[in-house]
């Protein structure tokens, strides 16, 4: 694998940037940089708490706790859930060319960075969703998504843990927790320092980058003029923010092979029975080839019964859209 996968290098070496900057880097190497190869790179930054696309940040980050400890927010493209970075983290960012099957495409990439561990090692194993696990914890989360004919993975990798600080920075719902079968979110997470107190974060990123590269780029002033650029529109407050509304009426579910997923539903009750004016969906869901809209303009504007949502959604393939996701299952949350 290594012949086709080219190492990404900046001009300033190692020097840190903020994580906007590395999330426009992977846009950037999707878009413009060679298709016939695929491009890795690792990164760290400063505390950062990262969440997934599709999510309400006020449910999952204690944005008071951030703002008062300098920890800044990002949101990704990508779905899944809200990470926290900090400089004991390795963060790393594979962009490839890639069929319809993001899914296939992720899972390769995961495989790839146990093997990565194994070398050094560690029992990693890879979950069956988006983690890699060491004696059945989390020690890396990744997340993915499509960008024209590419598809970008990154992913976490914890080194040591500060287990104090993420815990205060991120509140996940009980809903999610109790669905994982803990209490907490330090009891399913462990880290490699646990097994080998000297592996810090620069010997790891240079074992992954010599086991998944032997070529290496280093972009030039220009790109890195053109990256921030790009960088800009992830520091805007209506990207961080999100779009999504706050509803009349919200539920809430953990869903085995989908994740986290959350309907706002705001209904018009002036006739009988009730018609849906808007219904949004966030969570910690993958996301497919079609966006998440595409899902509530199926059902804008119809009856909200059950059998006129059954109508509205039909047999169509919501996998598309939110991975796993089936006309059945929806039903269910909604019902």
């Amino acid at each position: 694998m290594s012949r086709n996968i080219i190492c990404i290098k900046f001009p300033d070496g190692d020097k840190w940037r903020e994580l906007p900057f590395y999330l426009a880097a992977e846009e950037y190497a999707a878009r413009n940089l060679p298709p016939h190869h695929s491009y890795f790179f690792c990164w760290r930054v400063k505390p950062t708490v990262i969440c997934g696309r599709n999510q309400l940040i006020d449910s999952e980050i204690n944005l008071p706790y951030c703002r008062l400890n300098h920890i800044d927010v990002v949101r990704r493209r990508s779905g899944g859930g809200c990470v926290y970075a900090d400089p004991d983290n390795v963060m790393l960012s594979y962009i490839t060319a890639t069929g319809n099957d993001i899914a296939q495409t992720f899972a390769g990439y995961t495989e790839m960075v146990t093997e990565m561990l194994r070398k050094a090692g560690f029992r990693a194993e890879a979950s069956s969703r988006n983690d890699i696990h060491i004696d059945g914890k989390k020690v890396s989360g990744g997340a993915y998504y499509r960008l024209g004919s590419r598809s970008i993975a990154h992913s976490t990798m914890l080194i040591k843990i500060d287990s104090a600080t993420m815990e205060k920075a991120l509140t996940p719902s009980e809903a999610k927790l109790r669905s994982k079968g803990v209490e907490s979110v330090r009891s399913r997470v462990t880290c490699l320092s646990n097994y080998r107190p000297d592996f810090t974060a620069e010997k790891f990123m240079e074992l992954a980058e010599q086991s998944t590269s032997e070529n290496s780029i280093t972009l030039t002033p220009e790109d890195i003029e053109e990256i921030e650029k790009i960088a800009a529109g992830y520091r805007l407050s209506s990207w961080v923010e999100g779009h999504n509304p706050r509803a009349m009426s919200s539920t809430r579910r953990h869903i085995e092979g989908v994740g986290e997923i959350a309907a706002d539903v705001s209904l018009d009750y002036s006739s009988d029975p009730p018609i849906i004016k808007s219904i949004s969906f966030a969570g910690d869901f993958f996301t497919g080839d079609r966006p998440v809209d595409t899902l509530s303009e199926l059902l804008i504007n119809k009856e909200f019964t059950p059998e006129a949502v059954a109508e509205a959604l039909g047999d169509k393939d919501l996998s598309g859209i939110i991975t796993g996701l089936t006309p059945q299952i929806l039903m269910s949350l909604l019902f």
